[in-house]
């Protein structure tokens, strides 16, 4: 991410339920409660805890790394470009997706190591992943092997609800956390967030239209500006969410994830793939998860065996 960097304190307190933490965590981001030193490369976020590394290499010609969300203890929600050396659409059509490693709790890239590692079962592909260019239908969701366990530094992010348009209204502004290129266009070795706001499909889409190498902005996308003093994501920030803290309830929810991350100090926007039109797909993948179901049909079985 291209940043001006500030230190932040997140009031996340462990005895809470994980999504009143995530709650906590969205709010101090937004509102800056903790005035933060300025320091030269961004952001620093002491914990985002929906934050997962997907790791395919440390240089950019064995595919590097980017960022994902952690939506439930078993699934990693992320841009379907992350799963592939070589990312243009001539070089994805016909391959199939890299398995990566997965890696949580992860501030400081020095820490992703066998201790922050999760195994993974197995990758979906959007069904029509670039379909007709570098950036339709960029999301792929990873199934890991095995539960994460829940923590003050690891917790899942909610998906939108019906109703949930924030990313629909311009001037908002959202969470979104990486360990993208900086500005001197070397790779953050710790965890930075932005605050970035939402601007209109329409400008974002016309600003790009027929453009080379830039996407063609759709209804299944929305798009940011550039945040204070300019600051934007920049390249590996691809495949984080990010998260609004709605204003009526403080309810949080993952709205988009990072598909064009190019924006750097080059283009003025980034582009998201908007996650509440895929909910569908999501939810029929994860309903696939054997676990699960067999998990909450024997809930099901014992409590409509209860006597009252």
């Amino acid at each position: 991410m291209i940043w001006l960097s500030v230190g932040a304190l997140l009031a996340l307190v462990a005895c809470l339920p994980y999504e009143v933490t995530t709650a906590t965590v969205v709010k101090d981001l937004v509102s800056g409660r903790e005035r933060p030193k300025r320091m030269v490369g961004g952001l620093l976020a002491t914990s985002v805890p929906w934050q997962v590394m997907v790791y395919l290499g440390e240089g950019v010609f064995d595919g590097g790394f980017a960022g994902g969300a952690l939506i439930s203890d078993r699934w990693v929600l992320t841009a379907g470009r992350n799963l592939f050396v070589r990312r243009a659409r001539a070089d994805t059509q016909g391959k199939e997706p890299l398995i990566p490693k997965i890696f949580v709790g992860v501030s400081h890239r020095s820490s992703a190591n066998s201790s922050k590692e999760v195994a993974v079962e197995k990758v979906f592909l959007h069904p029509a992943f670039q379909n007709t260019s570098d950036w339709d239908n960029d999301l792929a969701l990873i199934q890991l092997k095995e539960p994460v366990t829940f923590s003050e530094s690891v917790m899942s992010i909610p998906l939108p609800e019906h109703g949930d348009d924030l990313e629909e209204r311009p001037g908002t502004q959202g969470i979104i956390a990486g360990w993208g290129w900086g500005r001197d266009f070397v790779q953050s070795t710790v965890l930075k967030f932005l605050k970035l706001p939402v601007v209109s499909r329409q400008l974002c889409r016309s600003d790009y239209q027929g453009l080379t190498h830039k996407p063609s902005v759709d209804d299944n996308m929305f798009c940011t500006g550039p945040g204070e003093y300019e600051t934007n994501v920049c390249f590996w920030d691809a495949g984080g969410a990010l998260a609004f803290l709605h204003p009526e309830d403080n309810r949080v929810y993952a709205a988009g994830i990072l598909s064009f991350d190019k924006s750097c100090a080059v283009e003025k926007y980034a582009v998201y793939t908007k996650i509440s039109p895929y909910l569908p797909w999501i939810h029929e993948v994860m309903r696939g998860d054997k676990d699960y179901s067999s998990q909450r049909s024997s809930l099901m079985a014992d409590m409509f065996s209860r006597k009252f």
